[in-house]
């Protein structure tokens, strides 16, 4: 269960693929080799409405929150982490040099005791791999 969610103010469209930052964000996360491949969810929310810094500054905001189970110390967390953010910033870089910014990557860890989830997708890539 790695599941992405991106945060985004509308603004930056224009300059930026959202699209192709949810590929960016998908590669990176199975890089890390840490992450389950049919575990990995990537989604991307636009913001209409937002308000930042002094209101009219045009500046932009990506905001990335990252979900994942339990069981995985902080020395890998950092270091998946480091991994992600360093393929978002380089993605993000040509926006960084011509438009006020503000990029986030937070990891929270879910806790297996409040945390349900059903999934088939593991099974049916087993599936499609025997084929």
């Amino acid at each position: 269960m790695p599941h992405f969610t991106i945060e985004y103010s509308a603004n930056i469209e224009p300059s930026v693929d959202i699209g192709a930052l949810c590929e960016v964000v998908r590669l990176a996360a199975i890089e890390t080799t840490i992450f389950p491949l049919g575990g990995i969810r990537v989604r991307a929310i636009r913001c209409d409405h937002y308000a930042i810094a002094d209101g009219r500054s045009g500046a932009g905001f990506l905001d990335v929150l990252l979900r994942i189970g339990e069981g995985r110390d902080l020395a890998i967390r950092k270091q998946a982490g480091n991994h992600i953010f360093k393929a978002l910033s380089t993605f993000l870089d040509p926006h960084f040099a011509k438009a006020s910014f503000a990029l986030s990557f937070d990891i929270q860890i879910n806790d297996k005791d409040t945390s349900w989830k059903r999934n088939n997708i593991h099974e049916a890539m087993k599936a499609e791999a025997n084929d």
